[in-house]
């Protein structure tokens, strides 16, 4: 019996994170530039968001660009701009029913990406189905910094005091507030760490790694995530009898 079988649909994550990683290295066992992995990539990203949006997740959040991406060679960076602009396809959010959001430093973004992203945001507000969202020139500690400089700004106007900064004010100053924590991070590629990504919001959430390289990853190893989440007990601190 498949995964896909198996899951409860009762229980769909409603956010799902993932880190997509290993198109390079896939690339390079097939005696390709690193390029072509990316671009193979980039269809992954249509058929887990098409699955995705099937299952009923209402929030998709794929790591797309790192701030830290932008310290790799000048010509992969360019390649993933050039891929990044032609890879949004507007057609298919609206034919899935699919809003689309992004969060990181788009002032960094070239110009007719930036245009691209902002009118493929405009265009598909109003759909009401799953949100898919580019996490794109971001990472964590820029998120966080970002954060402590408005919060710091509010205080320094006076309209903040210190005992007035908590867990909740935080979360209202981060690119994420449109949106719940992640209840599932995923991670393709074999590698076993966070990578600088929604540090903050993925305290609590639940961490699933494979070694199957992103343009690898199709709706079976999805749903063999989401199959091995619903085995999970989470807690969020409590014990077992607390939340039965």
């Amino acid at each position: 019996m498949s995964y896909k079988e198996q899951i409860d649909t009762n229980r769909i994550p409603e956010h799902i994170a993932i880190i997509m990683d290993g198109n390079g290295r896939w690339a390079k066992q097939r005696g390709h530039e690193r390029s072509f992995g990316h671009q193979a990539g980039a269809e992954t990203v249509h058929v887990i968001a098409e699955e995705c949006a099937r299952l009923g997740v209402k929030f998709l959040t794929l790591y797309t660009f790192s701030t830290e991406n932008w310290n790799r060679p000048t010509d992969e960076v360019n390649a993933l701009m050039t891929l990044l602009f032609d890879s949004i396809e507007e057609e298919t959010f609206m034919k899935n029913n699919i809003s689309f959001r992004v969060i990181g430093d788009v002032s960094k973004l070239p110009d007719k990406v930036r245009t691209r992203l902002t009118t493929c945001i405009n265009r598909t507000a109003s759909n009401n189905g799953m949100c898919l969202v580019l996490a794109i020139s971001y990472s964590s500690r820029w998120e966080l910094t970002q954060a402590m400089q408005a919060i710091a700004t509010l205080v320094q106007e006076r309209k903040l005091t210190p005992a007035d900064i908590n867990e909740q004010l935080i979360s209202r100053h981060l690119t994420t507030r449109f949106m719940p924590d992640p209840d599932l991070l995923i991670r393709t590629g074999g590698e076993i760490r966070l990578s600088n990504y929604l540090l903050w919001q993925c305290a609590y959430s639940e961490l699933y790694f494979c070694d199957t390289y992103w343009p690898d990853f199709r709706e079976e190893e999805l749903c063999q995530a989401i199959y091995d989440y619903q085995q999970r007990e989470r807690r969020f601190g409590k014990t077992s009898e607390q939340i039965k």
